[in-house]
């Protein structure tokens, strides 16, 4: 994940406008929903189906679609893994198809992540600084406990492999092209963005981008594809999140993975709620940022 493409956290807001207090509230309280909602999702138990992978550009090339695949850096060491559980390839063809015969490209930002690739985006710099500015909004300015930008960070990043349906094979982060003239369809902020407006039902966004996050949810829901609520570009399938989302563990089918390329073979993580980075890394990291406004 590029975090240089963070936006500043700002950016969608009026500092001094009348309803700053009221952004302020439902921005605490999506985030405290989130936080919940990964706390459910950490103790979701998934019998992983053992399903291998496929290409998704290799499937869109094959089947004709028109869809384009992010050029950004990952950040670190690796590169993009353009990859998903070859159980949900007709389902993302499908989906990319019918956005084609809407008038749009769908662009994949995101897909597959390893475990380590998860473990190294929570140890970025520039996500702690993102995370940080939005904290500081939330507080008007107060530097708060360091406890409370970890509680925050745990809301937007996933923190074990249960959490990350990433590492499951199942998500996509997306955004959307127009198809006559190449620009993105407007969803009232750009992938990826921590601000007032991630949040999928983000009421700050104009009545344009509201219809378009709708329109984009039900075209994938048709099919399978299910709206991560505080991450208006992230869809998934048959994982954590939509158990936790439908309230039906029958749909727990795909489960945090290691992949092997080679043999193009998965198994499951050993211990899916472990933790990715302990409390120590992440905390020394949030003191790093705190340091770092001072030092600003």
């Amino acid at each position: 994940m590029n975090l240089s493409s963070v936006e500043d956290p700002m950016q969608n807001q009026a500092p001094d406008s009348p309803d700053d207090q009221a952004r302020r509230q439902f921005w605490a309280q999506q985030m405290e929903l989130a936080h919940d909602f990964m706390m459910r999702a950490q103790q979701v138990e998934i019998a992983d189906c053992g399903e291998p992978m496929a290409c998704l550009r290799k499937a869109a090339d094959d089947a004709g679609v028109e869809v384009v695949f992010s050029t950004t850096p990952f950040g670190g060491p690796f590169e993009r893994q353009f990859i998903l559980r070859r159980g949900l390839i007709d389902s993302y063809v499908a989906a990319a198809r019918e956005m084609n015969d809407r008038g749009w490209i769908l662009t994949v930002e995101d897909a597959y992540r390893t475990p380590q690739m998860q473990t190294q985006l929570q140890q970025l710099p520039a996500l702690y600084d993102a995370l940080l500015k939005m904290v500081l909004w939330e507080t008007e300015g107060q530097v708060p406990e360091s406890e409370f930008v970890f509680r925050r960070l745990l809301a937007l990043i996933a923190f074990c492999p249960m959490v990350g349906t990433h590492i499951s094979g199942s998500a996509l982060d997306i955004s959307v092209l127009r198809r006559d003239d190449g620009e993105e369809v407007d969803r009232g902020g750009t992938y990826i963005e921590f601000s007032i407006v991630t949040p999928m039902e983000c009421p700050y966004v104009s009545e344009e981008a509201q219809r378009n996050r709708r329109e984009i949810t039900e075209l994938m829901a048709r099919h399978g594809f299910i709206a991560y609520p505080w991450e208006f570009w992230h869809y998934n399938q048959q994982d954590a999140y939509e158990v936790v989302l439908k309230g039906d563990p029958s749909r727990g089918r795909y489960g945090p993975i290691v992949w092997d390329a080679e043999s193009n073979t998965t198994r499951p993580v050993a211990n899916p709620t472990a933790r990715l980075n302990s409390p120590e890394v992440i905390h020394e990291q949030v003191q790093a940022a705190l340091a770092r406004v001072d030092a600003g």
